[in-house]
């Protein structure tokens, strides 16, 4: 793969500064200022058609009377003349542009169609834009300060990117009283172009940044953002801070940025299935930085407190439970040890109180004895000085114990100030994790333990069903569109059952009855008792308005109920259409438990999948946990053990538990029902009853509308599915039987043996340089795709062992133009000159293809003779370049965004 397209963004060699000025106060004037000062070796090139100099620089009227190679342009000139700027760039080469101006996209018209005019020059020229409305970018170990702050951000491994450049300037200002320094720093304003997805996208593999600290009000393109926040934290911890979590800041949000706004729990969910973990306020983003970049790892939520005082562990205590994080009691052998090290009346719990006069000795012998813990993921431990506390060397043995067992993080809550600074001095030089108070310490331990969660999430990778399970879509799809012909939008509870059974839910079965009589015979058909119910679309919460009628068992009692539901129900909603009621036999398990499961479409995320507690009171329970499809087991155990409803599935008082296997089941059914049926807008499966003879579905509403048109395949979900249906089989001349299939995660170790086993002339061919293996970041970025901007194809076999051998791989990344494919193929060695080579190309160009790319191009080295030759085998036309060493190979396939 070529450098990236913000290389010349992060690492410019000339800046051309349009609006540069010696006018006091304007932007300009601060913008150029900023550059020099702040050390930029570079060229710098201030455009001022006004003035022969600026700031005792060179002024040139426009880009023509500079004769050297310009990479970046920041613009801090009036809007109205910003379009004409990017088209004069876009003519002079310049690739990348800053633009710090504001007014566009506002109110009054004028605005909207500035920014219009602007993104059209930048589509035309190939300019990517940062910005406009921004306050720039800074690139610290450049000297680079691209920006209107007076603030200078220093030097470090911190990457911020923010939609706010006041809180930029704010989070500088924080950082640099505390020393905290950056690897890059930008502001992301109106985000026309550039934004958080193609940032995370460099940052990503950036050798400058270690953690990526992001401040978000809103998302424009779900799709975009995910895959970048996917790839990101696929390689490096990635905090983010996010605005308008609340009615009124969504309000505000909106209002500031343009962006689409989601529901906060629905953030939340993207965030856990991406692998980044959330922060609440700027000192929790930088300690969750702090935390996540030691190194340290959790492996699970169970926290053991050590501490020398009882007030600070029940703070600890608590602020654990609000986390949900887990506080177990010593293990029964733990427990014998630190018997035989502590006094007798220490605590006998967690938190273990080790006693307000515990030495270094008492301190260094709990640790090691807790750490030894099975039952524990992580060590808290606490001290406030006392009169007989030795702060300093406490630390010291804590840090002993802590080095001696690296399996698990410590953590340390030296309370005060004064009398334990020298204490956390210490800790610091041991990058021991410390904190000043207990919540802080916890909270730590909780971003730990979250980002070993979120990371597991992030690298599930769920698949469609089997073909022989597969559900009847093209059914369900039928039914839909029949309630759309007919300008009906809510569909009954008929349909909406028929729609669960087509994907393999188990309803209850319901009958429409039209009038008195008909419920009569329906009754006396299904067996009393029976349950009746108002339909109509109308009325989405029938309770309310006389519309439920459970245990009825009589012929009598059939007939006047359905004459008063329906008149009640016409009096207290005259607007709504009744079409009569539903009959269906009254469900009785004793055991079974309400449950509710329901799809929203949120604005940003897309179809978002909710589970809780069911029943009538689901309003005042509100106990939910929502995760974005597609779901796999992992994923639904995972949506259900959040939700206080998880602990009535268990075994309690004389109920048996409920048979987990087919929940999980009806919700991966969902899963499907949402990827494969992108009509549902909204859906309310309430109450689902479970008991341990299964689920069944009880009551049912699906809302549906005419879907947006998609370009490609999921186009409606912001995460897209595993694409198993891209698998194909195929055999080798010889008879050897080769499966060709989408890349997974859990294909690493097979990749890095593919990598590993190849001769040192196709490692060099395939990656232009010596390479023995792949590293940890490569492997990463290889195995685990997000199937949208990129698709690989690996070919294998069976390995005589149960299990797989890779044969070949192929795969492409789109390109910045977004309609461009970069590829790469390599085949095994031994496995070579039989055909595999351009199958794998064949099928990467047609899953291109129907994708929409344009074309697929890749470098391919001059003496590479037998990959150059099969290019032109399969159309590709072969170009010089610059390099002679070097080829360009490109393949148009007659697709366009």
């Amino acid at each position: 793969m070529g450098p990236h397209y913000l290389d010349r963004l992060f690492k410019p060699n000339a800046i051309a500064v349009f609006g540069a000025s010696e006018r006091p106060g304007s932007l300009g004037e601060r913008v150029f200022r900023n550059l020099i000062e702040g050390g930029f070796e570079g060229d710098l090139y201030p455009i001022n058609p006004k003035r022969e100099t600026v700031q005792e620089r060179t002024a040139y009227p426009d880009l023509d009377g500079i004769h050297e190679t310009v990479d970046m342009a920041v613009v801090a000139t009036p809007a109205a003349s910003v379009p004409a700027i990017i088209r004069h760039c876009g003519e002079n080469g310049v690739r990348v542009a800053v633009v710090l101006s504001a007014g566009f996209g506002e109110g009054d018209g004028r605005g909207r169609d500035l920014q219009e005019d602007l993104e059209e020059e930048a589509r035309r020229y190939g300019v990517r834009i940062v910005g406009p409305n921004c306050l720039g970018v800074m690139r610290p170990c450049l000297g680079l300060n691209a920006t209107f702050s007076m603030n200078i951000g220093l030097e470090g491994d911190l990457a911020l990117v923010s939609q706010s450049g006041a809180l930029c300037t704010a989070i500088l200002d924080w950082a640099e009283a505390r020393g905290v320094g950056f690897s890059a720093m930008v502001s992301v304003g109106d985000a026309v172009d550039v934004g958080f997805g193609d940032l995370l996208d460099f940052l990503a593999l950036d050798p400058k940044t270690r953690s990526i600290l992001l401040y978000v009000e809103g998302v424009q393109d779900s799709r975009r953002f995910l895959s970048g926040l996917r790839a990101a934290a696929r390689m490096k911890p990635v905090i983010v801070v996010k605005a308008g979590r609340h009615e009124a800041g969504s309000r505000a949000a909106v209002s500031h940025t343009g962006a689409l706004v989601g529901g906060d729990d629905v953030f939340d969910a993207a965030l856990r299935r991406a692998g980044a973990v959330r922060a609440e306020t700027i000192d929790e983003l930088f300690s969750a930085a702090q935390i996540l970049s030691s190194g340290y790892r959790a492996r699970g939520t169970r926290l053991g407190i050590l501490t020398n005082g009882g007030g600070p562990g029940v703070m600890a205590t608590d602020r654990a439970s609000e986390l949900g994080l887990e506080l177990p009691p010593p293990a029964e052998k733990t427990a014998t040890a630190l018997d035989e090290q502590l006094p007798g009346h220490w605590s006998h719990g967690n938190p273990v109180d080790i006693l307000g006069d515990a030495s270094g000795e008492r301190y260094a012998a709990a640790v090691e004895s807790y750490l030894a813990d099975p039952d524990i993921d992580g060590l808290l431990v606490m001290l406030t000085p006392q009169a007989m506390t030795e702060p300093l060397a406490s630390a010291r043995a804590v840090t002993a114990a802590a080095e001696a067992n690296r399996r698990k993080p410590v953590l340390a809550c030296w309370m005060g100030e004064a009398h334990v600074q020298p204490a956390w001095e210490h800790f610091a030089e041991h990058q021991v994790p410390y904190f000043p108070t207990p919540e802080a310490s916890v909270q730590g331990f909780a971003y730990l333990a979250h980002y070993h969660r979120n990371q597991e999430l992030l690298l599930q990778v769920p698949e469609p069903a089997s073909r022989e399970d597969a559900p009847d879509a093209e059914g369900a799809r039928l039914i839909i569109e029949g309630a759309l012909a007919e300008g009906r939008r809510t569909l009954g509870i008929t349909e909406s059952k028929a729609i669960l059974r087509a994907f393999g839910i188990p309803v209850q079965s319901t009958t429409l009855a039209r009038s008195a009589n008909e419920a009569l015979i329906t009754a006396e058909s299904v067996g009393f008792p029976v349950a009746m119910k108002i339909a109509s679309a109308g009325i989405t919460h029938k309770s309310d308005v006389g519309g439920v009628r459970l245990n009825i068992d009589s012929a009598a009692a059939v007939r006047s109920a359905y004459n008063e539901m329906t008149a009640e129900a016409a009096r207290r909603v005259p607007e709504a259409r009744i079409d009569g009621v539903t009959i269906e036999p009254m469900f009785a398990r004793r055991n079974g438990r309400e449950l509710m499961i329901g799809v929203i479409r949120d604005p940003v995320f897309g179809p978002v999948i909710s589970f809780g507690a069911g029943g009538t009171a689901v309003e005042i329970h509100r106990d939910r946990a929502v995760a974005l499809p597609p779901l796999n087991g992992y994923i639904i155990r995972d949506l259900i053990e959040r939700t206080r409803a998880r602990r009535m599935l268990d075994e309690f008082r004389d109920r048996p538990p409920v048979d987990r296997a087919a929940l999980e089941h009806a919700l991966g059914r969902i899963s499907e029902l949402v990827c494969e049926l992108p009509w549902v807008r909204e859906m309310d499966i309430n109450p689902l009853i479970a008991d341990e003879e299964g689920v069944i579905a009880v009551d049912a509403r699906i809302v549906v509308e005419h879907p947006a048109p998609a370009l490609t395949p999921y186009g409606h979900m912001a995460i897209h599915p595993y694409p198993g249906e891209l698998t194909e089989h195929w055999q080798l001349p010889d008879g050897t039987d080769v499966t060709i299939r989408p890349i997974r995660p859990e294909d690493a170790e097979m990749e890095q043996a593919f990598v590993h086993n190849l001769s040192e002339q196709s490692r060099y061919f395939r990656f232009m340089e010596t390479l023995q293996e792949l590293s940890p970041e490569m492997l990463v970025r290889f195995t685990q795709i997000d199937y949208d901007r990129e698709m690989a194809f690996v070919a294998v076999t069976d390995d005589g062992q149960g299990g797989e051998l890779e044969l070949g791989v192929t795969r492409y990344a789109l390109g910045p133009d977004g309609d461009t494919g970069e590829f790469a193929v390599v085949v095994a060695d031994e496995w070579r000159r039989r055909g595999l080579g351009a199958r794998l190309l064949t099928i990467l160009m047609q899953t291109a293809r129907a994708r929409g790319l344009r074309a697929l191009e890749g470098e391919v080295l001059s003496a590479n003779t037998g990959m150059l030759g099969l290019a032109r085998s399969l159309g590709f036309t072969v170009r010089n370049t610059d390099d002679p060493e070097l080829k360009r190979v490109t393949r148009l396939l007659g697709g366009s965004h």
